[in-house]
């Protein structure tokens, strides 16, 4: 649980995500799930494969020390990439209403952009259905570091219940703890209004990931 919540990597990215891309809260907490899932079941396969192959536990930690090197880059790309998308996107999609007069005479104010041209005030956020995978990838790719030689004091012991018993619990920790940070903070963060830097919500969830994967890389947390 201590693990979880010092490693903002686990659940700034969803929390800033869905807050910018209006997620719903099941919608959120579904996509966490699954990443969280990935999260430690990658590591729980590689302890698993360890185990079979009888494969010392500092080799074991520096496949996954690589692995999260690999994982805090990506994330660090990736939130790069999504701040530079949204800073773009804020500068073309600057609003300015304008009234639109119907054929049947009815009148009907618009908000035009120079990107998207007209659309309606109620309009949803664009969808994009890439933003989860590339989340879900970048969590599989990271490692539960303290998970390894925890499985293979058991295993040493050959004791292959007792490797199954401290799998689950901890994958069941930690995913348990991610939902709940995350729950709590999408909730508080419904009472955050951002006024005219709104249409900036995706250039600051793009900048929150990108500091998130700096600290996992060069901090350690």
């Amino acid at each position: 649980m201590v693990h979880t919540i010092l490693g903002p990597d686990h659940y700034l990215p969803f929390i800033v995500i869905a807050r910018a891309r209006n997620w719903s809260l099941r919608k959120t907490l579904f996509i966490s799930f699954l990443c969280g899932l990935g999260h430690v079941l990658s590591s729980v396969v590689l302890g698993f494969i360890g185990i079979a192959l009888g494969i010392a536990v500092f080799k074991l930690e520096g496949v996954e020390s690589f692995r999260g090197g690999l994982a805090a880059w990506l994330l660090i790309i990736f939130g790069f990439a999504y701040f530079v998308w949204g800073v773009r996107r804020a500068v073309l999609n600057r609003p300015h209403q304008h009234r639109h007069v119907h054929v049947d005479g009815a009148e009907h104010d618009h908000t035009h952009t120079h990107a998207s041209g007209h659309h309606h005030l109620h309009e949803a956020e664009p969808k994009n259905g890439l933003t989860p995978w590339i989340l879900f990838a970048i969590f599989v790719f990271g490692p539960c570091e303290p998970l390894i030689p925890l499985v293979m004091y058991p295993a040493a012991k050959q004791n292959i219940g007792g490797v199954i018993l401290v799998a689950s619990a901890f994958s069941a920790t930690t995913i348990l703890t991610m939902l709940a940070i995350i729950a709590a903070a999408s909730w508080g963060m419904r009472f955050v209004h951002l006024g005219r830097l709104e249409r900036y919500a995706h250039a600051l969830a793009g900048a929150m990931i990108f500091i998130s994967g700096l600290s996992v890389q060069f901090l350690g947390l």
